[in-house]
């Protein structure tokens, strides 16, 4: 029986391999899923999406300048099309496979896609999702954060928040260069878990900066040792949706669009996201 030899990297045409080529060709002969040479960012490629992230972190500033009680998601929504509109970009969100908004609103039990409308007024004691995406010359920029509308919430909600931002920074803690991916999932998932919470396993980050979503999947559960070799020049996003009760979601049937995600148990779920740079010496944020 012939075995499958086909490599997922390949060294340039007429070029001697590089140290980088036959580091990654030593993991991929060990059986390790590597990436393709296309996902290891070029230095101006690296430039072009560093300036795209610090506008989406820009964009996100915007939005947490005016947020607050009395605040619709639709007001959200215009202040993200008005930013995007000053600095020459483009929201990745609007009309990407019908999705309506600019941007994603999620509050409380709404677990991520949540989209803006005038009807949806933020309370105090709220906590709502912000996610952001936009598209500069070409390249791309995703991060979000979590609003607790009216600077308090019960403890158990603000224990949430603060969990989740937990769980992003020990995973991007965990993202080594000539680590993996499972790495990151099974810090934030450990985390998670002693906390008592449950992590969403439908969504997951993504690679990120040639387009709004690439490869790889980036899981926020799993184990050591496990999925892809993270390798210096690999840009993704890093983005654990943590519910409070269960991990299980659905799809809003009310949603006419099909996008509003919930959890099953419709306890209140957060998730915090970042774009990151795997760098030589480990992760350099690239939007916030």
């Amino acid at each position: 029986m012939k075995l499958n030899t086909k490599r997922r990297w390949h060294c340039i045409k007429g070029q001697e391999p590089t140290d980088l080529d036959k580091k990654i060709m030593a993991f991929e002969s060990k059986g390790k899923l590597v990436p393709t040479r296309d996902m290891v960012r070029t230095p101006e490629q690296i430039e072009g999406i560093r300036i795209a992230g610090k506008l989406n972190t820009g964009c996100l500033d915007a939005v947490e300048a005016m947020i607050g009680p009395g605040i619709s998601t639709q007001d959200i929504d215009d202040v993200v099309m008005q930013y995007c509109k000053d600095h020459d970009c483009n929201p990745s969100c609007l009309n990407y496979e019908g999705f309506p908004k600019a941007v994603c609103t999620s509050i409380n039990e709404v677990v991520c896609h949540g989209i803006p409308k005038k009807e949806d007024v933020l309370q105090p004691g709220d906590i709502v999702n912000v996610d952001m995406t936009l598209d500069y010359n070409g390249y791309f920029g995703d991060a979000s954060r979590m609003f607790i509308i009216g600077g308090n919430t019960t403890p158990e909600k603000e224990e949430l928040v603060k969990v989740t931002k937990e769980c992003l920074d020990l995973g991007a803690e965990a993202a080594k260069p000539w680590g993996f991916l499972g790495d990151i999932g099974h810090a934030i998932q450990k985390h998670a878990e002693k906390h008592g919470y449950g992590v969403v396993r439908d969504l997951c980050g993504h690679g990120v900066g040639l387009a709004m979503h690439e490869e790889p999947e980036v899981l926020h559960y799993g184990h050591k040792g496990t999925g892809m070799l993270l390798v210096p020049g690999m840009t993704f996003t890093i983005e654990p949706m943590i519910n409070m009760g269960s991990w299980k979601v659905f799809i809003d049937a009310d949603d006419p669009y099909g996008w509003e995600v919930i959890t099953a148990d419709e306890k209140p779920s957060a998730q915090w996201e970042h774009t990151f740079l795997m760098t030589e010496h480990g992760v350099e944020i690239l939007s916030y």
